[in-house]
C-alpha cells in the first residue's frame, strides 16, 4: 500500500537536553503502562520520526503533548511551532493544561498564539483497576473545577484528547454528552489492557457506550501490552471491533512513536494495522489512515 497518504494523528517529540520532561530526565513513573520506559529516555527528532517512518508516505502529523514540565506549559507548543517552522513537522498540536486551574483560560489563550494549536489533553485523574473506587476528588472527572476548565475548551475553538483506562470511557461520556461544541477523540483504542473475554466484554460495554456521541472519535493506536508482545494476530479483533463500534469515518491511526517502540517497531506496527485492516474498502482505508484525523484537527 506504498501510495496512501497518511496522516499519523498522535506522536511525541522532544529534546531532553535543550527541554525539561520530568518522567524522562529525573522522576520515573512508577506505573507506566508498558512497564520499564527506560529506552525512552533518549531525544526523539523530527529526523528520528522521518527515520523510523522512511517507506510509507506520511503527508502530516500530530504532536500530543509529552508531560513537559508542567510549570511551563505553553513553551512546548511555543517549541514545537519553532521545530515544524524547521522541519516541517508537526503540522498539530495537542497541548496540556490543568483544567482545574484557575488561569486555565489564560493559559489556553498562550497555547492559541500558535498557529498549530488544535486541542489539548489533560489527564484526570483515575482508578488503577475497573473494581477500584472512583476517585472523585480534585482533577477527577467528578471536580467542579475540573469540569469547568473542560467546558472553556469550547470557547476556545479546541477538541479535547480522551486518555483513560477503557472503565473510565462511560463516567467521561457523560460529561461530553454536555458539550457538543468540543470535538472529542478516545487515545489508545479506549487501552484494552484485560484481553481476557471478561475484560474484553467490558471495554466492548465502554466503548459502545462512548460511542453514541456522534462527536466523539477514535483513534486506533497503542496496543502494546505490558507483559505480551505486539502481533497482529493478538490485536486484529480489537481492531477491527473497534472500527466497527465506531465506524472508519470516526477512527484514525496513530503511531504512538516512540512509546509504542518499546513492544514493536514502525514499520512492523504500521505494516500490521495494514494488514487487519486489508479488508475495508479503499474509500474506508482513506478514512482511517487519513481522512478521519484531518477533519478532525483541521489540518
Amino acid at each position: 500500500m506504498t501510495d496512501l497518504k497518511i496522516v499519523d494523528s498522535h506522536h511525541h517529540l522532544w529534546d531532553l537536553g535543550a527541554n525539561y520532561y520530568p518522567w524522562l530526565s529525573d522522576r520515573p513513573e512508577p506505573h507506566f503502562f508498558l512497564g520499564d520506559y527506560s529506552a525512552l529516555k533518549r531525544n526523539y527528532l523530527p529526523e528520528d520520526y522521518k527515520r523510523d517512518a522512511v517507506g510509507f508516505d506520511i503527508v502530516k502529523t500530530v504532536h500530543c503533548e509529552a508531560e513537559w514540565d508542567r510549570d511551563n506549559q505553553v513553551a512546548e507548543t511555543e517549541w514545537l511551532t519553532a521545530l515544524f517552522e524547521r522541519a516541517g513537522m508537526p503540522n498539530a498540536i495537542v497541548g496540556h493544561v490543568w483544567l482545574e486551574d484557575p488561569e486555565v483560560e489564560a493559559k489556553l489563550e498562550g497555547h492559541c498564539r500558535s498557529p498549530l494549536m488544535r486541542g489539548i489533553r489533560s489527564k484526570p485523574v483515575t482508578s488503577a483497576t475497573i473494581d477500584a473506587p472512583r476517585p472523585d476528588g480534585p482533577r477527577s472527572l467528578a471536580d467542579p473545577a475540573w469540569r469547568r476548565g473542560y467546558a472553556a475548551l469550547g470557547r476556545f475553538g479546541l477538541s479535547y484528547d480522551l486518555r483513560v483506562p477503557f472503565w473510565h470511557l462511560g463516567e467521561a461520556a457523560e460529561l461530553i454528552e454536555q458539550h457538543p461544541e468540543i470535538p472529542v477523540v478516545v487515545n489508545h483504542t479506549g487501552f484494552p489492557w484485560d484481553r481476557s473475554p471478561e475484560g474484553l466484554a467490558a471495554w466492548r460495554a465502554e466503548m459502545k457506550r462512548i460511542a453514541k456521541i456522534p462527536w466523539v472519535h477514535l483513534k486506533l493506536s497503542e496496543l502494546g501490552l505490558k507483559q505480551a508482545p505486539w502481533s497482529v494476530e493478538s490485536n486484529r479483533g480489537v481492531v477491527l471491533e473497534a472500527l466497527e463500534i465506531f465506524g472508519p469515518e470516526r477512527c484514525m491511526w496513530a503511531s504512538n512513536f516512540p512509546p509504542a517502540s518499546l513492544r514493536i517497531g514502525f514499520r512492523d506496527q504500521l505494516e500490521g494495522f495494514l494488514d487487519i485492516l486489508s479488508g475495508l474498502t479503499r474509500p474506508d482505508l482513506e478514512a482511517v489512515f487519513h481522512d478521519t484525523a484531518t477533519r478532525f484537527y483541521r489540518l
